[in-house]
């Protein structure tokens, strides 16, 4: 925090904690002159000291700070109010493209006449490297290090130039990989729940808030610290210092009462919380638990909820602070003053839960008795599809033949592997991974995994041999903790050894399968499975060669391991013959609750937290050998690079913005129906020999063992927008017929890669538009699905419906998101691709202004469309009429200088 406001309101006051003096900005004292907050939802108390902060009469005022009160007369609000967080937190995959970005607003800024030593983070950074590692090796006691040595010569460049950013930018550090997984180095360490800052002399203290350029940034909000993932777009504007505008959002409240039952586990209690909240519908709202069951739900089962918050829509799920987050940062290690100053500061501004705290008004509210969930998994193609675990496998036999495609007749098809003594069929589980903060970062799930694989190690049990197993933790207290138990060595003995600390196979990372298994797979065009205990299960995302993807706690990771498919209904089946000879059932080897709780309390302690982050910044061997030019304030870019280029952004850059003009003689380059995520706008996984993406590498002299994926050549703008729409599951009906990254080009009717037609179109000076259906744009934060679509030349995406991180990431790259009106959709225009398009309307640009869709048939007819036009806010108006956020913010800063 470089400054604060002038405090109109005179809410400023001092605060004694262990002999420290604290000023901060006074929620009651507002109180006396805006009206009670007593019941506002403590997420909007946190959005109404934001504004008190920076109050200065011009992009905070007095009345944004009347607007959030004015919130409880409706519990809800059609006004906007601006929000600077404490921090920002990057992982690679978004982080690198982010500090390229940054690089080359440097260059740009000096093309401006400006000084590039202007361009650094205003507010503190920290980049975690977690998404690189892969699961090249596994179920040896070597695994971890072939998979970290791979991981540091396959990002030799991208580390390089990572350990550039952290000498080259102030307000930067950098977690070398190793270290863990972002959201749990956030929760167990990074994160402080009250932020201090010194400004002029003296130091504040105010609420823990983040942006983080990934959806799970949420996680972090079952800590008290309210926080949501952002496009690296909006992460680089608001580390610039520029206030994001938000719509002061719904806040939907969820009680939870009773406690959990025998059998289930928090995996279980999320993936109910998640489908009712997707069938509530919470796009775009905070939602915050309250109830009788926060009196003993500890932050890990909270952070377990608030992890999947973009699984269930939110911007967030938010658990306010109480006696038992204090509990856990003292536990994790946290500073003994800094655990006073939150209590006592939370205390005083009313943000305190405990029997005291009113409820608060919320827009709505929805309810769930713990001891109703079930055991659960959800699959096979989204988070929010849980189906009982009893259920489990009768579903998944409907959704071959439903969903899956899988002729009656050929359902029970086995498919030989070669050079083995077994068969696999459609539900064998290829893939059993332990992955992902939302589990990792919960020692009682975790714990359970353990038990699991130590009594079935007992009996006997081993994982069938077509299932690649694997642990990944999301940090290093996890193995600190397994091993004091002796848990290590039995998930070790079951194949489930460590494998790397970082997202692994939740972020696409699961490595390669054996390419027998492989073959068998696609000699008999198999549906194969995954079960992971990750919270992302879309199309393509795990693997190219799983179509039927299972999220899972960890415990149950492991005992699918044992069974080996999903046709055989867990819970009943046996899942093997133990060294007795006798079946082995689940029952026979899930621990109970007071099982798994006296592990963890009587294995878990303050000084692993503190021992394994006393150097978190200091990294492996591999990390300190890496030699860079400290000294430049500018990258010298290599053009031989294929992980690190110069993006085109702001080449030819003027202080003058390009303004907006109407968008005549248009094409579309998809047409794309409901739940188009960002995974399959921008992959992140495998890059395919035969794309686009692979074929550029290729010409580099780049070998297919050494392509990597799409989440890691992201500081790469050549590799991405060939990578743009190119998920190996999309389905484009402008290509009737065809699976994958491909379109009709017009008017030559070639079938062709979206790549290769959109150079086609850019060539020819056409602008392009993409068409999508219901909730386009849901999953990650991934800036890329924004640039990439600029980069093709795409102006407008025209949709039934957005999800709130990618409509902005579009408008923050100078794209325009439209909503259809009146119930129009692609399939009522009756569009084919033979048209071409205009949108008239934008000369006069404004907020939600209505535009005109014109389409000119290639029969001489001509119809007129309204559209919703969602740039929402007068400061995104500006962004889009200087072409992008960063173009605003570099232009700013020239003249500033």
């Amino acid at each position: 925090m470089k400054s604060v406001g002038r405090d109109t309101l005179q809410t400023r006051r001092t605060l004694s904690v262990g002999g420290k003096t604290y000023n901060y900005f006074s929620l009651p004292e507002a109180a006396k002159t805006i009206g009670d907050i007593s019941r506002l939802p403590v997420t909007l108390k946190i959005l109404l000291e934001n504004v008190l902060r920076f109050e200065d009469g011009t992009s905070y005022t007095v009345e944004d700070a009347k607007a959030v009160v004015r919130w409880v007369e409706k519990a809800s609000s059609t006004e906007e109010v601006p929000f600077k967080p404490a921090r920002i937190l990057m992982q690679d995959f978004t982080g690198v493209p982010a500090v390229v970005d940054l690089a080359a607003m440097r260059d740009g800024i000096t093309r401006l006449g400006g000084d590039p030593q202007k361009v650094n983070p205003l507010v503190p950074v920290d980049l975690v490297i977690d998404h690189s590692v892969m699961v090249d090796t596994y179920g040896t006691p070597s695994a971890l290090k072939t998979n970290v040595d791979i991981e540091f010569d396959r990002n030799g460049e991208r580390y390089k130039f990572l350990r550039w950013g952290q000498e080259a930018f102030e307000n930067f550090r950098v977690v070398p990989p190793g270290t863990g997984i972002c959201h749990q180095v956030n929760l167990e360490y990074l994160a402080q729940t009250v932020w201090t800052a010194d400004v002029d002399g003296a130091t504040y203290a105010y609420p823990d808030t983040l942006y983080g350029t990934d959806s799970h940034t949420t996680m972090v909000n079952g800590l008290g610290v309210l926080g949501w993932g952002v496009g690296g777009i909006e992460a680089e504007a608001a580390m610039l210092g520029q206030p994001i505008a938000m719509l002061i959002p719904d806040v939907i409240g969820f009680r939870l009462t009773g406690r959990l039952p025998e059998g289930a586990t928090a995996t279980d209690l999320v993936l109910t919380v998640t489908q009712m909240l997707r069938k509530k519908g919470v796009v775009g709202k905070f939602v915050e638990f309250f109830g009788p069951a926060l009196d003993h739900l500890p932050v890990a089962d909270r952070s377990t909820i608030a992890n999947m918050a973009p699984e269930y829509g939110a911007t967030c799920g938010f658990f306010p602070v109480d006696k038992a987050t204090v509990e856990y940062l003292r536990l994790s290690g946290r500073d003994e003053d800094r655990i006073a100053l939150v209590e006592a500061y939370l205390r005083a501004q009313g943000m305190w839960r405990d029997e005291t705290m009113q409820e608060p008004i919320f827009t709505d509210t929805l309810e769930l008795d713990l001891s109703t969930v079930q055991p659960s998994l959800a699959g096979p193609k989204r988070p929010q599809d849980r189906v009982l675990l009893k259920e489990a496998a009768s579903a998944f036999n409907t959704e071959l033949t439903k969903s899956l495609g899988v002729a009656a007749g050929d359902v029970a098809r086995k498919s030989a592997v070669k050079g083995k003594n077994y068969e696999i069929g459609h539900g064998d589980v290829v893939i059993a991974a332990i992955t992902s903060c939302t589990n990792t970062s919960n020692p009682y799930v975790m714990v359970a995994a353990g038990l699991v694989a130590r009594k079935a190690r007992a009996l006997g049990l081993t994982p069938k041999p077509w299932v690649k197993t694997s642990l990944a933790p999301g940090s290093q207290v996890v193995t600190e903790y397994l091993d004091r138990s002796g848990l290590s060595a039995d998930l070790d003995a079951v194949g489930f050894n460590t494998v790397g600390y970082g997202c692994t196979t939740c972020i696409g990372n699961s490595g390669p399968l054996d390419d027998t298994i492989v073959d068998a797979i696609e000699d008999g065009k198999l549906v194969a499975v995954s079960v992971l205990s990750g919270n992302r299960n879309f199309e393509g995302r795990v693997h190219p060669n799983v179509r039927a993807n299972y999220l899972a706690s960890p415990p149950l990771v492991v005992a699918y391991s044992f069974l080996g498919n999903i046709r055989e209904d867990i819970t009943t089946a046996p899942l093997g013959t133990g060294k007795d000879g006798k079946p082995v059932y689940l029952k026979d080897i899930w621990p109970t609750t007071q099982e798994v709780a006296d592990t963890v309390h009587a294995n878990l302690t303050r000084e692993q937290f503190l021992s394994r982050y006393a150097e978190v910044f200091k990294g492996p061997e591999q990390w300190q050998a890496i030699e860079i030019d400290g000294s430049a304030d500018t990258y010298k870019w290599s053009d031989s690079s294929t992980y690190v280029r110069n993006p085109p952004y702001f080449t030819n850059i003027t202080m003058e913005p390009p303004g907006v003009a109407d968008i005549f003689g248009a094409r579309e380059l998809a047409l794309l129906g409901d739940s188009i995520t960002t995974d399959h706008i921008s992959p992140a996984g495998s890059i395919k020999k035969s794309s686009p993406a692979g074929q550029y590498l290729l010409e580099r002299q780049v070998l297919e063992k050494d392509f990597n994926s799409y989440g890691a050549r992201r500081g790469n703008h050549e590799a991405m927008m060939r990578g743009t729409f190119a998920n190996i599951r999309i389905k484009n009906e402008l290509a009737p017929g065809t699976e994958g990254g491909v379109t009709t080009h017009q008017p030559s009717g070639e079938v062709m890669p979206i790549y290769d037609a959109a150079m086609k179109y850019k060539a020819d000076g056409v602008p392009l538009i993409v068409f999508g259906g219901k909730e386009y744009g849901t999953g990650s934060s991934r800036d890329w699905a924004a640039k990439g679509t600029l980069l093709l030349g795409v102006k407008a995406v025209i949709a039934e419906s957005f999800e709130r991180i990618h409509r902005s990431n579009l408008v923050g790259m100078g794209v325009l998101p439209l909503l259809f009106k009146d119930g129009m959709t692609r399939h009522t225009l009756g569009l084919d691709g033979s048209e071409t398009l205009d949108i008239v309307g934008l000369d006069d640009l404004s907020p939600r202004m209505d535009l005109t869709l014109v389409i000119h048939r290639a029969n001489g007819s001509v119809d007129k469309v309204p559209l919703l036009c969602r740039v929402d806010t007068a400061d995104e108006v500006n962004y889009y009429k200087h072409g992008g956020i960063l173009h605003y913010v570099l232009r700013g800063m020239a003249r500033a200088a």
